[in-house]
């Protein structure tokens, strides 16, 4: 036995019961107690440990759930994929975690891997999906939650937080801090998220008969975010407060202004964040910040797919979830504010 593979035949031989009812104790449909025991005993004496996959690849049917993610450089997303990986194993399912930039061609390929490893569903962190990729999901039954970022059109469930209120409740705050010349330092632009940030932001400084001093598109990249500084920060008026699109980006707005500028936060020059990932509570930061409720975004997605994957009739969801405003030191507190 010890010079090649054990398989469920052994299993069944050693047990006295047939293949299928090995198969069957390990997929967990019906079995008596006497054989379920008889098989896990003679599988233990054996060694022996099923393959999902292969199961998979057979049946047509999989515990096992996609997580796709575009990038790990921003702390939010390491912290989300560890809580739906835990959630998602806690309800008994396994998880494949894929690395895919946000080209369609990448994603594209990564999904149809997925396909072919016979996922149970798919949750996608900050990745694209196009109409045609997510029609094909649903001709192949398996369900897609996307985390973190939305899609225009019906046919797919998004969980994100309320983006268009906080970024007008960030406008709201700066404005109440008697700050004059804000600027801000947006998300990608080609994601919802960053879109949807910047509306709520530009239509809050609106409501006040305020605009922008400049919107520039920060790609949530840390290095054009510090170049997005210097340029808001250069010319004869710059800009009292920054409203960044996400805390990543707004580590280095900070490091820049203090670093390289030797200017104050926020006596100089208010700053606000949006996601709250442990860094911005570091005394380093004290970054005041849009909190996304990242526990209550898991659940929802997490409790999505699984509805999704027990009723394939069940309706796509659009979730948003709001968070709180954490107040901090990195931007002048107005008065009627607390922490």
């Amino acid at each position: 036995m010890s010079e090649r593979k054990v398989t469920s035949l052994d299993v069944a031989r050693r047990a006295g019961v047939s293949q299928s009812a090995v198969s069957r104790v390990f997929s967990g449909a019906s079995a008596s107690p006497k054989t379920i025991s008889k098989v896990r005993k003679a599988a233990e004496h054996l060694g022996y440990r099923p393959n999902p996959l292969a199961r998979a690849m057979i049946t047509g049917k999989s515990k096992i759930i996609g997580l796709v993610v575009a990038y790990l450089d921003n702390q939010f997303y390491p912290l989300a994929l560890e809580r739906l990986s835990n959630s998602l194993q806690d309800h008994g399912y396994h998880v494949l975690v894929f690395m895919a930039p946000n080209d369609q061609e990448a994603v594209e390929k990564v999904v149809h891997d997925l396909m072919d490893y016979q996922v149970a569903g798919i949750i996608t962190a900050s990745v694209g999906m196009t109409n045609d990729l997510t029609q094909r999901c649903a001709n192949a039954g398996i369900p897609v939650v996307m985390f973190n970022r939305g899609q225009d059109g019906g046919g797919i469930s998004s969980v994100t937080s309320a983006n268009v209120a906080g970024g007008g409740r960030i406008a709201d705050f700066l404005v109440a801090g008697g700050h004059k010349r804000i600027a801000h330092i947006a998300g990608w632009e080609g994601s919802s998220t960053g879109r949807d940030r910047a509306r709520g932001f530009v239509d809050g400084l609106a409501a006040h008969d305020m605009e922008p001093m400049a919107v520039i598109d920060g790609y949530f990249d840390r290095e054009i975010a510090a170049q997005a500084t210097r340029d808001i920060m250069s010319g004869p008026r710059p800009a009292d407060a920054i409203f960044v699109g996400n805390d990543h980006m707004a580590f280095a707005v900070m490091d820049t202004l203090r670093g390289e500028m030797g200017l104050s936060v926020p006596d100089d020059v208010s700053v606000v964040g949006y996601d709250d990932v442990p860094l911005a509570a570091w005394a380093a930061y004290d970054l005041t910040t849009l909190r996304q409720p990242l526990n209550r975004m898991v659940e929802a997605t997490v409790d999505t797919l699984l509805g999704q994957i027990t009723d394939p009739e069940r309706p796509s969801q659009k979730i948003e979830i709001e968070g709180p405003l954490i107040l901090r030191a990195s931007a002048k507190i107005p008065k009627g504010y607390t922490k």
